[in-house]
């Protein structure tokens, strides 16, 4: 096996960012709820249907959020497995990931469109318009 420090310390660098991205998808989704709550608790106790209405434009916003950081995580992901598959001599600590956006996966408006952000968001959505009846 040969001696490969300077693969190792790039690829970290590049989990490093996977890591952080995954990390801010996760508290999109803790705000989404709590901001959307928070509106549904607001038009409970005005007796406030505007507060519905108000709640679905965070959604939208967290939904186009998530699939920027979603596509970026693909993003790094893709370079991942590029520098994975360098010689060691070719390692040059890039972390640009502008050569990945037409990979179709990378694409923002794929990664909105993805199973999982579809499931959780037009979920919420859902239960949302669900609950809208009983704000009294």
């Amino acid at each position: 096996m040969t001696d490969t420090p300077n693969k190792h310390k790039h690829l970290e660098f590049i989990q490093a960012s996977i890591n952080r991205m995954s990390g801010n998808l996760f508290l999109l989704k803790g705000w989404s709820i709590t901001l959307i709550a928070a509106l549904f608790a607001l038009a409970a106790k005005d007796t406030n249907k505007a507060y519905i209405l108000i709640a679905y434009f965070p959604l939208f916003i967290f939904w186009a959020l998530d699939g920027y950081f979603l596509s970026q995580e693909r993003r790094f992901r893709a370079l991942y497995e590029h520098v994975r598959k360098l010689r060691e001599e070719d390692i040059d600590f890039s972390m640009e990931t502008g050569s990945f956006r037409t990979d179709p996966r990378t694409n923002w408006m794929a990664a909105i469109r993805s199973r999982t952000l579809t499931i959780y968001y037009a979920g919420l959505a859902v239960v949302m318009l669900a609950l809208a009846p009983f704000i009294r």
